[in-house]
């Protein structure tokens, strides 16, 4: 009788194993979803400051952002800030010395080595492609706003946010806080628009959030609980101790 026990505790731990080990793939495979986020710091003396979150499954994606301190009217209205997520470059903000041509502003171009070239609009409305880029009307307003909008994102923005080359841009200065050369300068995205209506205000590099995140091409590094490998891991540590519960019976049977 005690022979009979132990088989019947070793059936169920051999069943539940394959029943977790076909369990596993699957839910690993359903999880697509992502999160990045940045402190957005101050460029070209804005004293503005801000943060950014960026989550997201597949290519739908919701960007939330705060930023207070920017230049606050332009020409009586609400300053229209245009802000992007920009791709390509290094992944990092310029520093000061990027400041080319000595007027003490690091323009939207001069910063482009850094940050690289638009790969998403943060529009308020309408289009998030380049095609909205420098449109004032669906630019964030004012000294202080939360942007907070849900949208299909394109595959390029995506591949940059996974490969930690994206880099989020407000834009927008104050004239009077620039140098007398750089008040009359133009912008080099706007000809119609003055220098400082382009020039970056707040810039910030998008971090993973993921702790635990399966690294491209390498094994598991972190402590990702819902991964293949650790539920893997339980199967064998499950197993292992429902067929020990039945050791002490048949070792009785001898």
């Amino acid at each position: 009788m005690k022979m009979k026990k132990a088989a019947i505790l070793l059936v169920p731990a051999l069943g539940l194993g394959s029943a977790l080990l076909a369990a596993a793939p699957a839910m690993a495979a359903d999880s697509d979803s992502w999160s990045y986020q940045a402190e957005l710091g101050e460029m070209n003396n804005s004293n503005a400051t801000g943060t950014v979150m960026i989550t997201g499954t597949g290519d739908k994606a919701t960007v939330t952002m705060k930023v207070s301190g920017l230049a606050e009217t332009f020409d009586g209205d609400p300053y229209p800030h245009v802000q992007h997520i920009h791709i390509g470059g290094q992944g990092t903000c310029p520093a000061p010395s990027a400041d080319k041509n000595g007027d003490d502003v690091v323009d939207t171009v001069e910063g482009q080595p850094a940050y690289g070239m638009i790969g998403t609009t943060l529009s308020t409305s309408g289009a998030t492609d380049k095609s909205a880029a420098t449109d004032l009307k669906v630019a964030g307003q004012g000294d202080s706003y939360t942007y907070d909008r849900t949208f299909t994102m394109n595959a390029d923005t995506v591949a940059a946010l996974q490969a930690g080359t994206a880099v989020v841009v407000v834009h927008g200065l104050d004239p009077s806080t620039l140098s007398e050369k750089a008040q009359g300068e133009k912008s080099n995205l706007v000809p119609t628009l003055p220098l400082a209506a382009t020039s970056p205000a707040l810039c910030g590099a998008l971090q993973d959030t993921q702790m635990g995140a399966m690294p491209k091409g390498g094994a598991q590094t972190g402590g990702g609980g819902t991964s293949a490998g650790a539920n893997l891991g339980l199967v064998g540590i499950g197993g292992g101790l429902l067929l020990a519960a039945g050791e002490p019976s048949t070792c009785g049977a001898g």
